[in-house]
């Protein structure tokens, strides 16, 4: 009897251990169990540690609640601007319900893959090839609603979503460089032209303080002389006042009237008199050319009575 009694609790504790470890199941700190009883739905999500379920009749499923990294392969498409581009972006992305995730939709990351290929081929379409290129945070923004509308439906949460490059024809990136060089070119000479005006403003104010100052005009002349005799050249270079030629003509307009009206009309002055034409020569210029007209003697005619011809004789 009592050797009967212990095979009796020997099998039902081997039983015991059978069901327990058919009944056991860990979860993962990363993980969420959803249970499944008889095909339906068990209310509640198992959380991360041990649990147990009933053997043949319930079945667990884990999933991962971690965030999934996924590429999205290289999309073509054609920019509201009518540039050929290829596109690729990657996509972050987690579960937040576990029963949204296995009941809504059969396999949530083949969905998301494919939604977000749809995605970026659409925002490719809306898109110019600047904003593709600059403006990227923009379309990233566009691309991540686009995503998490349908996603949320899932169970599934767009983490963010960002365009990792964007591949132009050749064609276009030479034109691309051309048109930087253009506006690199056009910079320069507006900050060339920017400057050349600064710099004619500042020689109008020392225009007008050498023009109150006149001694700073000839110190001024002295530097620019001692710039150029600092390279040891040997030409130097020696700029004239125009004021001194002005100054020169204004004291010998008064000699040189005077002596062109007083000269005869066959000297040089009486020439330039008659032609209107005022010289400014010197003053011992004029005397000399006085005195060598009055030492020419007059020339009498030389051209005398015409002679006629002697006819030629028969025969010569």
């Amino acid at each position: 009897m009592i050797e009967e009694l212990l095979v009796a609790v020997a099998g039902a504790a081997a039983a015991a251990a059978v069901y327990a470890g058919a009944a056991a199941r860990v979860v993962k700190q990363y993980e969420r169990g959803v249970v499944f009883r008889f095909g339906r739905l068990r209310d509640g999500v198992r959380s991360p540690g041990f649990t147990m379920i009933v053997p043949l009749v319930d079945r667990l499923h884990k999933v991962n609640m971690q965030i999934v990294t996924m590429p999205v392969p290289a999309q073509e498409g054609i920019t509201r601007d009518n540039v050929t581009v290829r596109v690729d972006a990657v996509v972050y992305f987690k579960v937040v319900d576990a029963a949204d995730a296995l009941i809504r939709v059969e396999d949530y990351k083949f969905a998301v893959s494919q939604m977000a290929q749809t995605s970026l081929r659409s925002i490719i379409g809306k898109s110019d090839l600047d904003d593709l290129l600059s403006n990227r945070e923009k379309l990233n923004q566009g691309l991540e609603l686009m995503l998490d509308s349908p996603a949320m439906g899932w169970g599934v949460a767009i983490d963010r979503v960002e365009i990792k490059d964007v591949s132009l024809p050749e064609t276009m990136k030479r034109s691309m460089a051309r048109q930087a060089e253009a506006d690199r070119e056009r910079r320069a000479r507006v900050i060339n032209a920017d400057a050349e005006l600064q710099a004619s403003k500042k020689l109008a104010e020392a225009a007008e303080v050498m023009s109150d100052q006149p001694a700073a005009l000839q110190l001024r002349l002295l530097q620019t002389v001692v710039a150029v005799a600092a390279e040891k050249n040997s030409t130097l270079v020696l700029p004239f006042p125009v004021e001194l030629l002005r100054f020169l003509e204004r004291s010998t307009a008064g000699p040189v009237g005077a002596a062109a009206a007083g000269a005869a009309p066959g000297t040089a002055a009486g020439a330039s008199e008659a032609a209107g034409v005022t010289r400014p020569f010197s003053e011992a210029y004029l005397r000399g050319a006085a005195d060598a007209a009055a030492r020419v003697e007059p020339v009498e005619d030389l051209t005398g009575a015409s002679v006629e011809p002697v006819p030629a004789e028969d025969g010569t």
